[in-house]
């Protein structure tokens, strides 16, 4: 089925649950996600340099299919695993290295040259070319992941299925993030951009940009190219004045054709913790 045969029935049994009872629907479903699984659909796409289009009705055949799909004992050499979504199979053929015990779900995408160590990727998302995931990283459901993108040991990238039009998390080309940063809630972080280690960016974070003479303040994204680490500031509760996490950029990663010494560079300059 075509892209716009199988969004009208995603759509109906999505609000009516009903109809997946009937073969038609449930095998909508099961092609979505099998055209997920191969790179032909996207959860979400980009139209240009920091704007998304989010495909609500793919997420919705994503939240379907734990519908469709049965319990089933799988075993993997001497270890059982118990669930509806089954491993990612032709990893070979794909070109794709994922190092024990690293898991992929089905529904996922992982572009030829990625790496997964044994981290974890989750149904609906996408890793680009050439990106690691590094050891514990974790890669939420329909969290998108560009090219050359560093995912460091223990990032946690968060999964967003609920509501379905809401954006997934979205890292672009060429970003770093570093060792234990948390990235949740729909946030975009922009090309190139470099995440020290331990920043957690949620959409209620704020994100001061403290390079120029006036700090500047935002929330959802990070910019292009930015050096962020984790901040501090006072709030006022009725209790008293505490601290309270933010995120800081203080500065942008340097233009270089050779993006891995624009990488080391931006880390030396601005002593970024990876």
């Amino acid at each position: 089925m075509t892209e716009s045969e199988l969004r009208p029935l995603i759509e109906a049994a999505f609000a009516e649950r009903s109809l997946l009872k009937g073969a038609e629907h449930q095998a909508a479903v099961r092609e979505v996600i099998s055209m997920l699984d191969a790179g032909k659909l996207r959860v979400a796409t980009r139209n240009g340099p920091g704007d998304w289009t989010t495909h609500a009705w793919i997420k919705q055949a994503v939240l379907l299919y734990f519908g469709v799909a049965p319990m089933e004992t799988m075993k993997v050499g001497p270890f059982e695993f118990f669930d509806k979504v089954p491993l990612k199979s032709g990893l070979k053929e794909a070109g794709v290295r994922v190092v024990p015990p690293g898991t992929v779900r089905y529904g996922s995408h992982i572009e030829k040259t990625a790496v997964v160590m044994p981290g974890y990727v989750n149904i609906g998302a996408y890793v680009g070319a050439g990106s690691m995931v590094d050891t514990w990283a974790t890669v939420g459901s329909c969290a998108q992941i560009g090219s050359n993108v560093h995912l460091s040991g223990g990032v946690g990238i968060g999964g967003v299925l609920e509501p379905p039009g809401a954006q997934p998390v979205i890292i672009e080309d060429g970003s770093f993030i570093g060792s234990r940063s948390i990235v949740v809630e729909g946030m975009l972080i922009e090309e190139e951009a470099v995440i020290g280690a331990g920043v957690t960016l949620t959409a209620s974070t704020a994100i001061v940009d403290v390079s120029g003479p006036e700090p500047v303040e935002t929330r959802g994204r990070v910019p292009a190219r930015s050096v962020v680490i984790p901040g501090m500031r006072p709030k006022k509760f009725p209790a008293g004045e505490y601290l309270v996490p933010c995120a800081l950029i203080i500065g942008k990663r340097k233009t270089s054709t050779d993006k891995k010494t624009s990488l080391n560079t931006a880390l030396r300059e601005f002593n970024v913790s990876v």
